[in-house]
């Protein structure tokens, strides 16, 4: 049977239960690790309704103008790979619901160890700390520290034009616009002379010379906010080489990056006068965060010097 037939087609009368379990077994016959999952979150956003609906209604019938609905949001996913958070125009971070569109980097469960790094460097939960996060695109990690650090005065900043009027609308949503700045350039250039309690940074660390084994749903994700350089650490080598200059002393450090990359990270932090360096796994065990803090004031070292 033809894929517009079986996701809700005209042949007989489909219910909610049909609908999933065809297109269950559809996404997975496209190697769709999250099968089932993305089945129920895109059919729940063609009815208008919630996934826990969906398995009250299990019997339900599902009107033809809804199936048509479905159906294309169905084939973006399978056929084009398109992300569910893209199709579905948010993502849940922290969870936060943040509006998300194929000019950000859609928020990953992986990213939430960079939060918890951050909030463990921001240890007083009425602390007026000054917090920047470099690279913010959609917001995530900024407006997550901002949540959780209520008296925190966070600056986020971006070189993308699309990506901070993405995360300065997740901010109104949030009801968190008064305490957090977006800034348009690149790494510290934007705060030039300034000093933090806190920096953060989730920057594009793949290398592109691995992008031909990437899934495919990254081709709908801005390259920009993926790669970084051949090797990955075009960005990383000089966001920690800068670092101590705009930390206050004890000022802490977390940068998230790809597993491989942690030595490699966790040396240059120490070379730029960094102290009490550490790597942070994810919920898979996978080396995730490395962060550090500045030592007591003395001279600084600059990798790029």
């Amino acid at each position: 049977m033809s894929d517009e037939a079986d996701a809700g087609g005209s042949q007989q009368t489909w219910t909610v239960l049909d609908l999933l379990r065809w297109t269950a077994q559809h996404f997975e016959s496209r190697g769709i690790e999250t099968a089932r999952l993305d089945a129920e979150l895109l059919l729940a956003h063609a009815l208008g309704t919630s996934r826990l609906r969906l398995y009250l209604d299990f019997e339900k019938p599902v009107l033809e103008e809804e199936r048509a609905r479905f159906r294309e949001l169905v084939r973006h996913r399978a056929s084009e790979r398109v992300p569910v958070s893209q199709l579905l125009g948010e993502k849940e971070f922290w969870s936060l619901n943040l509006k998300v569109s194929s000019d950000v980097l859609t928020p990953r469960p992986d990213s939430e160890t960079l939060v918890s790094a951050a909030l463990d460097r921001l240890p007083d939960p009425d602390g007026a700390y000054r917090v920047l996060d470099i690279g913010t695109g959609s917001g995530a990690i900024a407006l997550a520290i901002a949540h959780e650090r209520p008296k925190a005065m966070m600056t986020a900043t971006d070189i993308s034009t699309a990506a901070l009027q993405i995360a300065g609308v997740n901010a109104d949503q949030l009801q968190l616009s008064d305490r957090i700045r977006f800034l348009e350039g690149s790494l510290f250039e934007p705060v030039r002379g300034e000093e933090f309690d806190l920096v953060v940074s989730n920057p594009p660390y793949l290398a592109r010379s691995e992008a031909g084994e990437l899934p495919p749903e990254l081709d709908h994700e801005p390259e920009e906010a993926l790669f970084g350089g051949e090797d990955g650490f075009a960005l990383l080598r000089p966001l920690v080489g800068a670092v101590v200059a705009h930390l206050v002393d004890g000022g802490g450090f977390a940068v998230e990056l790809s597993p491989g990359q942690e030595d490699s990270v966790a040396q240059w932090c120490m070379e730029a006068g960094l102290v009490e360096i550490e790597t942070l796994r994810d919920l898979a065990r996978q080396p995730r965060v490395v962060a550090a803090r500045r030592g007591a004031r003395g001279p600084q070292r600059h990798l790029e010097d």
